[in-house]
């Protein structure tokens, strides 16, 4: 019996690895155990309801302002007392998060092998985005398993010199989840309340964009509901105060703007499916958009999913706030621009990426590889 454990901290992960837990369960040969770190509490208990999926082990790490380093930090020590009652053959982490680095950290430390899900993302700037970038290249120095979720991804890490026999293109674990989440006959609050009108969903909070660059993103999508009362902005306010306090300067009191709390993985996957387009500074909702059909206007400088741009169902329009306006005049008022990056495919996977992971394991187990 191979003891696999799955270590995640944050909603996203949660979405990409919850599918991946499941998976394994049912698969024969393997004691398959969670560990979250608390990296977000109550956001990634959530996302864990909605698969079903409950933690063996939880670290609860999460203080008031925390820093990286503090989180760094509490994340080794925790791992240390998980490994003295349970020495997996195998550790599972996902992406970028400080979480996913420092446990990678850990089992660098103490020679036991790491599955890294959503490996070979770059936008090759260090501090873009920040420290996502950094921990992915870290995560990639010392995994066994590289899981790239596109060819380019896997490019990448072939071009940083992981061994080609270490790395599959298995597409990405969140249109796993959403063929979990989405539902035709969804209705809520939210929904009754923007009726048949256009929805534009918006998501801000990266870590890099807080400060200047959030006030134009919250500044144009503001001029973007006063220029056109007929649509509806949803914009589910991140927790932190850099980023709520912000919000509600700049977008309280419009009437055909929705600010609410943060939204459960079921809601906002559904609410992302009804969307006429999302404006995001979001890694994965670039991945779940283009999955969805949904064009998505992506509020960075800079991506690590130049794919989506390619393919067309991904544009990106930095942070400077007429840049932001323009497209988003440009996508409301030229029906056949929207529709363009709506039927665009997605180069993120067809659902599939759980099993495809599994079957590698599972392969590797029966040859003795670890």
């Amino acid at each position: 019996m191979k003891k696999l454990l799955f270590v995640f901290g944050t909603r996203p992960e949660a979405i990409k690895m919850c599918p991946l837990v499941n998976e394994f369960g049912r698969r024969e040969g393997f004691d398959v155990r969670v560990c979250v770190t608390g990296q977000h509490e109550e956001l990634l208990r959530d996302a864990m309801g909605a698969f079903g999926v409950a933690p063996d082990y939880d670290l609860g790490i999460m203080r008031p302002e925390q820093t990286l380093e503090n989180i760094t930090a509490r994340v080794l020590d925790g791992m240390g007392d998980v490994f003295a009652s349970y020495r997996p053959d195998l550790v599972f982490v996902h992406g970028d998060t400080t979480t996913s680095f420092s446990s990678a950290l850990y089992c660098f430390y103490h020679r036991v092998p790491v599955a890294h899900v959503e490996a070979g993302l770059r936008t090759h700037d260090i501090f873009s985005p920040f420290p996502e970038e950094y921990n992915r290249r870290a995560i990639g120095l010392s995994a066994e398993y590289h899981f790239a979720p596109t060819e380019n991804a896997r490019d990448n890490l072939l071009a940083e010199g992981v061994p080609e026999a270490r790395v599959w293109v298995t597409g990405n674990t969140v249109v796993d989840a959403l063929k979990a989440t989405v539902s035709d006959g969804y209705k809520s609050r939210i929904t009754e309340r923007v009726g048949g009108g256009r929805l534009i969903l918006l998501t801000a909070h990266r870590r890099e964009n807080h400060g200047e660059p959030l006030q134009r993103m919250l500044s144009a999508a503001r001029r973007v509901a006063e220029e056109h009362g007929d649509v509806t902005l949803v914009y589910p306010v991140h927790l932190n105060p850099a980023v709520s306090i912000a919000a509600h300067e700049l977008l309280g009191g419009l009437k055909n703007v929705i600010l609410s709390e943060p939204l459960g993985v079921y809601d906002f996957h559904n609410l992302l499916s009804r969307a006429y387009f999302v404006m995001t500074d979001s890694g994965g909702v670039q991945e779940e958009a283009s999955a969805l059909g949904v064009p998505a206007l992506v509020m960075r400088e800079k991506t690590e999913r130049p794919e989506g741009i390619a393919a067309g169902t991904l544009r990106l329009v930095g942070t400077e706030e007429e840049g932001i306006v323009s497209a988003c005049r440009e996508l409301l008022s030229d029906a056949g621009a929207r529709e363009k990056m709506a039927r665009a495919e997605s180069p993120f996977g067809d659902g599939r990426a759980c099993a495809r992971i599994a079957d590698i394991i599972c392969e590797k187990a029966r040859e003795g590889s670890f």
